[in-house]
C-alpha cells in the first residue's frame, strides 16, 4: 500500500514562498545600496568628462568627504592633470560598487584612496575594511598593473576620537599591506595631525570632523613628494 503524504507540497510551497521573499527582500536591498551615490556619482563624471583628456596622464584622489572636500586640490597640483572622484559618506565597500566610473575609466597614472573613517563609525572592524580595500586594489591592478596606489591612512577628529583605536588598528594594517607591494605605499595623516598624542583642534570645521584649510595643508605636505613623484 502506498502511503500519500497530502501536506508535503503544502509545506514545499511554503519554503519557497520563504525563500521568494528573502531572494526579493536582497534584491531590494542591494538595489538600495548601489542608487545611495548614483546621482553623485553622475555628476562627477559629467563633470570630468567635459575636461578630462585622455592624452594626459591622470592622478586620481577619491574616497570619502575628506577628499570631496578637498577643494584646492587642482590647484595646488598644477603641474599634474588631477581628479576628484571622492564622494561623501562612502565607505570601501561604495567604492568598490562604483570603481568602473570613479576610477577605471580615468585608467590613472596614481590612484589616492581615503577610505575607512566612516566604515570604522558605521562599526564595521578593521580586518573587513582591510578586505574590501584589498579587492579595491584587485580590481585597479587587473584595469593596470603599472597603476601605483596611494592608500590614505584613516585620519583623526574630534568627533570620532573616542574610537580612536580602532583607526589605529586599520592604519597598522593598511601600512603592513603597503609594504608587501612595490606598487603600493601608505601615506600617514594620522600622527601629523596630533601635536605629539594630543588632537590638534584647529585644523578642523565646526563639526569637529572636516578638516579647514590647516588640515589640508598638512594633507598637501604628506601627499606632494608622492604626487610630483615620476
Amino acid at each position: 500500500m502506498i502511503k500519500i503524504t497530502r501536506y508535503r507540497p503544502i509545506k514545499e510551497l511554503k519554503i519557497s514562498y520563504i525563500t521568494f521573499l528573502f531572494f526579493l527582500i536582497g534584491n531590494v536591498c542591494i538595489s538600495q545600496t548601489e542608487n545611495v551615490f548614483s546621482d553623485e556619482v553622475k555628476k562627477i563624471t559629467a563633470k570630468y568628462d567635459t575636461i578630462w583628456n585622455s592624452q594626459k596622464e591622470t592622478i586620481l584622489f577619491t574616497g570619502s568627504s575628506s577628499v570631496r572636500l578637498w577643494k584646492k586640490l587642482e590647484k595646488e597640483f598644477p603641474n599634474h592633470q588631477i581628479i576628484n572622484s571622492g564622494f561623501g559618506g562612502s565607505q570601501a565597500s561604495d567604492l568598490l560598487l562604483f570603481i568602473d566610473e570613479l576610477v577605471l575609466s580615468y585608467n590613472p597614472k596614481k590612484v589616492f584612496i581615503y577610505e575607512g573613517d566612516n566604515d570604522l563609525w558605521a562599526k564595521k572592524r578593521p580586518v573587513h575594511v582591510l578586505d574590501t580595500t584589498e579587492e579595491i586594489i584587485r580590481r585597479i591592478k587587473a584595469n593596470n598593473p603599472s597603476t601605483q596606489i596611494i592608500l590614505i591612512a584613516a585620519k583623526p577628529s574630534i568627533s570620532r576620537w573616542k574610537i580612536r583605536g580602532k583607526y589605529k588598528r586599520l592604519n597598522r594594517k593598511m601600512e603592513r599591506l603597503a609594504k608587501k607591494d612595490v606598487q603600493l605605499d601608505f601615506v600617514d595623516v594620522w600622527n601629523p595631525m596630533l601635536n605629539k598624542k594630543k588632537l590638534r583642534t584647529d585644523i578642523f570645521i565646526e563639526d569637529g570632523l572636516h578638516m579647514n584649510q590647516k588640515g589640508y595643508d598638512i594633507w598637501y605636505e604628506t601627499m606632494k613628494n608622492l604626487v610630483n613623484q615620476p
